[in-house]
């Protein structure tokens, strides 16, 4: 197994959306003293490149690359676009600022599963299935999401054929908290790993 450190992908946020439900910018709300954004970019610390997918001067982020949504206003699936187009060539952790307990021990699990047919991995929440947002995407599926798009589809579920994207259950439920609103912070558990509320 590698280090917990080395994470062997193109690391993705995509960030600078409208935050509707929330009110306010997702990204820079606060939780255990630091941003959303923070917290979700040192889950994914240990990739080699790191991609912001925002506005450029938005945030400020050390050590990542900011590139903006080709297609603004469009939805996660563009900003997967705009992820495949810049990452290096391979895998592609992709995610949003809404999850911010996807520690490296995530990742690690994702990257575990990767088979030599598949083009994308995805956890498996008990009880709402399979998680297209922080998920492994190979960035051989640049030309099926620019062809999704193109068509006018936005669903994020269908980046990847079902034939080729492999799930993982069995993950901690602690991993996937999700923050949609301004009172789902204060439901956050503390435990980054994710094991607590299992």
């Amino acid at each position: 197994m590698l280090p917990v450190d080395v994470l062997p992908a193109t690391a993705a946020i995509t960030a600078g959306g409208q935050s509707s439900r929330f009110g306010s910018d997702k990204a820079l709300a606060c939780w255990q003293g630091r941003t959303l954004l923070d917290h979700v970019a040192a889950g994914l610390a240990g990739c080699e490149r790191r991609l912001l997918l925002a506005p450029r001067g938005r945030y400020c982020l050390p050590g990542w690359e900011t590139w903006p949504d080709a297609r603004p206003g469009e939805g996660p699936l563009a900003g997967l676009e705009t992820a495949l187009t810049h990452a290096s060539p391979g895998w592609v952790a992709f995610t949003g600022v809404d999850n911010p307990a996807l520690s490296p021990e995530y990742w690690h699990a994702l990257l575990a599963a990767r088979r030599p047919n598949a083009r994308s991995v995805q956890a498996v929440h008990p009880e709402r299935g399979p998680q297209p947002l922080g998920a492994l995407y190979h960035t051989d599926l640049l030309p099926h999401v620019t062809a999704l798009l193109d068509a006018g589809e936005r669903r994020l579920r269908l980046a990847a054929p079902a034939g080729q994207t492999v799930l993982v259950p069995g993950l901690p439920t602690g991993f996937f908290q999700n923050v949609n609103r301004p009172a789902d912070l204060a439901g956050l558990s503390g435990g980054k790993q994710g094991s607590e509320a299992n």
